[in-house]
């Protein structure tokens, strides 16, 4: 009997395991991703196999998650939706009392493991959306947006308390965009929008001095090319003098005379381009085009409006994300704390985010059948 029981444990464990679930297009080019982010850090951080090798060891972390959760049905994710949701807004109070930072309580640290829990907002907001909006009548009407409302506002809130603002915002668009695929109407839309940006001059107000800088700076960067102005001021310098082609792998002189800050994290995109130039640039847009586009593909195919929602709002995230750090690095957005995806330095950014990529591993194996 019980010979009989291992013998069907392994058989089921066996088909699991051989039954592929990851989509091969989009695992190559996370791969390909990560490589150019490698290639690009040993550079920025001037041939320091140390840096590089710690980001390794992450990506290494984040790709066992990714094929763990790849593994896990959607329908599970969902059960578990509320509980990981929950578990991520109880760790931001304790940010709030034991956190510590430059200046902010951001980061965790365990002894172990240090971390910034916020990132885990970027997939559990847009989980907890999606569960909350699966199985209730859409578009959403009223009643359901004011109750997205307050369970995106509540760790969108606590984040910007800490002060991040730039990834509060960023939590609260992975939700809204769940609310968005919804089917939202337009003109619920434009009434929302149109409240925002009546709440702007209010909102003003209340931002800490280097948060009103920033975007004075971005209007003006020549006014205090010195002091708030020296970050894009240089980044464009860097994007500017990488030309057509480029200066070439570890020429770029922003980076290595140390001109450039925060040249291995949020500014690592203009070393990137100083280095590879235009023609680098348009392929690495392209390689995260192919990413994002092969994302949703995986919406359009899942099986539910829950995996529908959740792989539809991750994918218009890392769009985000990277719309955001080009902006930042070219002066066209405000500076904020937003890490180019998969090619900037940091750890809980790139495991976050390679989970997700599990999540829509998941719903990809999990997808519509011809049959179904």
């Amino acid at each position: 009997m019980i010979d009989e029981l291992f013998a069907q444990l392994r058989y089921r464990f066996g088909a699991l395991w051989r039954k592929p679930r990851i989509d091969l297009p989009l695992f190559g080019a996370l791969l390909a991703l990560m490589a150019v982010g490698l290639i690009t850090l040993y550079s920025a951080g001037d041939l320091d196999r140390g840096i590089v090798a710690s980001q390794a060891m992450r990506f290494a972390l984040g790709l066992t998650l990714m094929f763990v959760i790849a593994r896990v049905p959607p329908q599970a994710l969902r059960n578990w939706t509320p509980w990981l949701y929950a578990g991520s807004v109880a760790v931001l109070l304790v940010v709030a009392v034991l956190g510590e930072g430059r200046g902010a309580h951001r980061w965790l640290d365990l002894g172990f493991v240090r971390f910034q829990p916020s990132e885990m907002l970027k997939l559990t907001m847009p989980m907890m959306v999606a569960w909350y909006l699966h199985g209730r009548p859409l578009p959403p009407n009223w009643s359901t947006l004011f109750a997205v409302g307050l369970l995106i506002a509540v760790p969108a809130g606590l984040v910007a308390k800490q002060p991040d603002l730039g990834t509060a915002l960023l939590i609260a668009a992975s939700g809204a965009f769940g609310v968005f695929l919804a089917g939202l109407a337009w003109w619920r839309i434009g009434v929302l929008v149109g409240t925002a940006a009546a709440v702007v001059p209010v909102a003003w107000h209340f931002l800490h001095d280097y948060q009103r800088n920033r975007v004075l700076t971005l209007l003006d960067p020549e006014a205090d090319p010195l002091g708030n102005g020296w970050h894009i001021i240089q980044s464009k310098i860097a994007v500017g003098s990488g030309g057509m082609w480029g200066r070439g792998w570890h020429q770029g002189t922003q980076s290595r005379l140390e001109f450039l800050p925060e040249h291995t994290t949020d500014f690592i995109f203009s070393v990137f381009a100083e280095e590879w130039g235009l023609v680098g640039v348009l392929l690495l847009l392209a390689l995260y085009v192919f990413i994002i586009a092969r994302c949703l593909w995986i919406a359009a195919e899942a099986r539910d409006t829950y995996s529908r929602l959740l792989a539809g709002a991750i994918s218009m995230s890392l769009f985000v994300y990277v719309v955001v750090n080009g902006g930042m690095i070219t002066g066209v957005l405000p500076v904020v704390g937003v890490p180019l995806p998969l090619i900037s330095y940091g750890g809980t950014s790139a495991v976050s985010l390679l989970a997700g990529f599990g999540v829509l591993m998941s719903i990809h194996a999990h997808r519509r059948t011809p049959a179904g």
